[in-house]
C-alpha cells in the first residue's frame, strides 16, 4: 500500500493533473462518441463525406484527434507545472 504523503506538494499538483487527464479522456470518449454515433446512425445514403470520409468518421476521428491534440498541448503549456523529482535534501 502507498503511503499518501500530505505535507508535499507533488501530490497535490499530481492529482490535479492527474483529474484534468481524466478529463481531457472523457471530452475525448464524448467527443468521439456523440459524433460517430450522432451522425453515423443513418442511413447509408443520406451521408456526406468529407474528402472522402463520411463526415461521421471526418468529424468523430480525423477532427476529434485535431481537436485533442491542440486541447492537450494547450493544457500542457498553461496548466501543467514542472515538479522536480529529486527528495529535498535532509527529508527522510
Amino acid at each position: 500500500m502507498v503511503k499518501k504523503e500530505t505535507g508535499d506538494p507533488r501530490f497535490r499538483v499530481a492529482h490535479r493533473e492527474a483529474w484534468i487527464g481524466v478529463g481531457l479522456a472523457l471530452f475525448n470518449f464524448i467527443w468521439w462518441f456523440g459524433f460517430a454515433y450522432g451522425l453515423g446512425s443513418r442511413p447509408v445514403e443520406e451521408y456526406t463525406y468529407i474528402w472522402g470520409l463520411p463526415d461521421w468518421f471526418f468529424y468523430s476521428c480525423v477532427l476529434g484527434f485535431v481537436v485533442v491534440a491542440v486541447l492537450v498541448v494547450i493544457v500542457v503549456r498553461f496548466f501543467f507545472t514542472e515538479v522536480p523529482f529529486e527528495e529535498e535534501e535532509g527529508a527522510q
